[in-house]
C-alpha cells in the first residue's frame, strides 16, 4: 500500500500528547519526515524510537523568534499542522484579561507566527498543505464554559478561510479540522480538577450522540487525509468529526 505522505516534510505543533502526538505518529507511518514540536521536550522523548522519521524539537509557539528559528532549521516544509492549544474553562464572566490573552496567544496568534514563517517557502515551491486544528466549540457551535476557547477557535476558522482564499492560486491549501470531545491527557486533567470527576466524564461523553468520546487516532486519520493529495480539491474546508455532537 502506497504511503500517502511519502517524500513530504511536516511540522506538527502540540506533538507532546493527545491529538498532536497521534498526528505526528500517523504522518510518519504514512511516509512523512516529521518535525514534532512541543513546549515540553520530555513528552516527545520516545517518539524517535517509535519512528525514526520523527525529529522532536522544543518549541514555545507563542515565541515568534523560536518559531522562525525552528522553521528556518527545518528545511522545506510541505505540511504544517497547527495543533498546540490551550483550553480555558468558564464563561466570559469567569475569564480574566490574562486568560483571554493567553487563549488568543496560544490558539490564534501562534498560528499567525507559524503561517508567516512557513508560507513563503510553500509559495516559492508552489505547494503546501496547512491543517489547523480548530474545534466544534467555535463558530460552529456554542459549548458551555468555553467562552474564550470557542472565540479563539472561531478566529482560527476565520484565519483558515483567509489563508485558503489568499493563496489558492499559489498551490497552497488550508483546511480546518474541528474535533468534538476527544480523549486526551488534557481532557483527563480538566476532568480530574472537578468536584465529581466521574459525573464530569459522563457529561463529556453525553455530548456525543454516538455515546463515546473521540480518539486521537480518529482525528489523526482525518489530518492525514487533509494533508495528503487525497484531498487535493479541498481548501478552506471545515471538517467536523464530532460523533454527532453538533447534529
Amino acid at each position: 500500500m502506497t504511503e500517502r505522505l511519502q517524500g513530504k516534510r511536516a511540522l506538527v505543533t502540540g506533538a507532546g500528547q493527545g491529538i498532536g502526538r497521534a498526528i505526528a505518529l500517523a504522518f510518519a507511518a504514512e511516509g512523512a519526515e516529521v518535525i514534532a514540536a512541543s513546549r515540553t521536550g520530555a513528552k516527545m522523548a520516545d517518539l524517535p524510537a517509535i519512528s525514526p522519521r520523527i525529529s522532536p524539537t522544543e518549541l514555545d509557539v507563542t515565541d515568534r523568534q523560536q518559531v522562525m528559528d525552528v522553521v528556518s532549521a527545518g528545511g522545506e516544509i510541505d505540511i504544517l499542522v497547527n495543533c498546540a492549544a490551550w483550553v480555558h474553562n468558564g464563561t466570559i464572566l469567569d475569564c480574566t484579561p490574562q486568560d483571554w490573552q493567553r487563549s488568543f496567544d496560544q490558539n490564534v496568534t501562534a498560528c499567525y507566527h507559524l503561517l508567516q514563517a512557513v508560507l513563503p517557502g510553500m509559495i516559492a515551491r508552489r505547494r503546501g498543505s496547512i491543517v489547523n486544528i480548530a474545534s466544534v466549540a467555535s463558530s460552529i457551535s456554542g459549548v458551555a464554559n468555553r467562552a474564550a476557547y470557542g472565540t479563539s477557535k472561531a478566529a482560527l476558522i476565520g484565519l483558515t478561510k483567509a489563508v485558503a482564499r489568499d493563496f489558492i492560486g499559489e498551490g497552497i491549501r488550508c483546511n480546518a479540522l474541528c474535533p468534538g470531545t476527544t480523549q486526551s491527557p488534557s481532557l483527563d486533567e480538566r476532568i480530574s480538577a472537578t468536584a465529581d470527576p466521574e459525573a464530569t466524564r459522563q457529561a463529556f461523553i453525553a455530548r456525543q450522540a454516538m455515546g463515546r468520546l473521540g480518539t486521537p487516532d480518529e482525528m489523526a486519520k482525518a489530518a492525514v487525509y487533509l494533508a495528503s493529495d487525497e484531498s487535493s480539491f479541498m481548501t478552506g474546508t471545515i471538517l467536523v468529526i464530532d460523533g454527532g455532537q453538533t447534529l
